[in-house]
């Protein structure tokens, strides 16, 4: 959907998203930038100490000979509220010693996207739906400020067979669920992401989830101060360009900025290099001490 402000979109779809003016929200679109960054899980670890406190659920399992993850997402980030379910399907496996040693994983591809959708509330009353065939589906809500408490999932995902749908309960059993926590029907899933099951990052304190909430709350409250007397979002944001040109950058940013994926992408990499030089170097001084 439009906002009705050409240059406006073009900034958006840059980002790599569109706006539903119907539920006043902002959600991804199919081939954003996002989608070529793929998933770690130093990503999340990221999110608090840039702004980000959300809450995640990754429910791993194993498919047709493929490892999958299927994550959920909901909380403050920075000026929004929103949520997200992604799909990724894992490449490879990555070590920086001292730093991480996980799994790193690539966006499902259209093939294996998969029809899901949820209702994001917030105590208890719907802020907005999405639904689709999706890799990453996403909303948010731009100057809604909410707790990740606060905030409940319901979600419900439909698997391309038996198999794939007994799997994904599978990972959901191991992640903390239990049968009944959920609703089965067909190859379809139902649950909600309420609290948490799987352990949150590190970068996750109660002391600096105040510190940041308290920062994420005034940002939230002087958006609405500057843009009260505008009627639409995109008058809103059109606005805040001459007002206050540093959060008209933050709007545009909407959800995970590209900030936390290059910061961590380039550790990867160069952490990967340098490693592999290292590995490279070691074999060299075997082959001369033989």
């Amino acid at each position: 959907m439009s906002t009705g402000n050409e240059e406006l979109d073009k900034a958006i779809e840059l980002a790599g998203y569109s706006y539903d003016s119907i539920q006043d929200i902002f959600y991804s679109t199919m081939d954003p930038w996002q989608r070529d960054v793929g998933y770690c899980r130093l990503y999340d670890e990221a999110a608090a100490p840039l702004g980000m406190i959300i809450d995640c659920e990754p429910i791993y399992f194993d498919y047709q000979g493929k490892k999958w993850m299927i994550s959920f997402w909901k909380g403050q980030y920075d000026m929004v509220t929103g949520g997200e379910i992604g799909i990724y399907i894992a490449t490879r496996e990555i070590t920086l010693q001292g730093l991480f040693s996980g799994t790193f994983y690539q966006a499902a591809s259209n093939e294996h996207c998969l029809p899901m959708s949820y209702t994001l509330n917030k105590n208890g009353k719907p802020l907005f739906t999405r639904e689709g065939k999706h890799w990453w589906l996403t909303g948010f809500k731009l100057g809604e400020f909410s707790e990740p408490l606060e905030l409940t999932m319901d979600i419900r995902i439909s698997l391309n067979d038996v198999q794939m749908r007994n799997a994904f309960i599978t990972g959901l059993l191991n992640a903390g669920y239990s049968y009944a926590d959920l609703d089965v029907s067909g190859n379809a899933v139902a649950l909600t992401f309420d609290i948490p099951h799987t352990p949150q990052p590190m970068t996750r304190t109660r002391e600096t989830d105040k510190l940041i909430q308290r920062k994420n709350l005034l940002l939230c409250e002087q958006y609405q101060a500057l843009t009260d007397p505008y009627d639409t979002v995109p008058k809103k944001i059109k606005a805040l360009e001459g007002l206050s040109p540093d959060m008209y950058k933050k709007v545009i940013n909407i959800g995970k900025t590209k900030k936390m994926y290059e910061m961590y992408t380039s550790i990867v990499i160069i952490g990967t290099f340098l490693l592999s030089r290292l590995a490279g170097g070691i074999d060299k001084t075997k082959q001369l001490l033989r």
